[in-house]
């Protein structure tokens, strides 16, 4: 029997340093396999540091211009502030001139409320308002027909 437990006991060690071999061979992969992914993620976490720089520098080419700000004015009293604060972040001649005619028509439509003269003052303002819409699409400074000259003295503070 000893020659069995001999036999068994190399056997043993024989398959006890294939584990070891194994398990040497397995971290190495792993660590390669590390390593890989790694490099892996740092490139993706450039490209994508990249990408948001480039849309950051879009974003406010975009909003330079002033006409984004001109036309989310137009849209009800929450555009209206929305376009203000917009404004004032990055102050442009295009933006400024539609919020003031804006706020103008704002006050005017609020007029609307009297019964039969306040409804014709506000389908009035209404058509006041289409056309300063359409003048900042097209990317005019056009004035409105109703005191547009006047909103931009009295509101020049904006």
């Amino acid at each position: 029997m000893s020659d069995d437990n001999k036999n068994l006991s190399d056997d043993l060690n024989d398959m006890l340093g294939d584990a070891k071999e194994g398990a040497k061979k397995a971290a190495d992969k792993a660590k390669q396999k590390a390593s890989e992914f790694s490099d892996d993620a740092k490139e993706f976490a450039d490209e994508a540091k990249q990408k948001a720089n480039e849309f950051s520098n879009e974003a406010k080419e975009v909003f330079s211009d002033g006409k984004n700000v001109a036309i989310i004015a137009h849209f009800t009293l929450i555009g209206w502030v929305i376009a203000l604060i917009m404004n004032s972040n990055n102050k442009t001649e295009f933006g400024s001139f539609y919020i003031r005619q804006m706020l103008g028509l704002i006050i005017l439509s609020f007029v609307g409320v009297i019964p039969v003269i306040g409804w014709i003052l506000w389908i009035v303002v209404f058509v006041a308002w289409i056309m300063s819409l359409v003048s900042a699409l097209g990317g005019k400074m056009k004035p409105t027909f109703l005191l547009g000259a006047q909103f931009q003295d009295w509101f020049k503070s904006l």
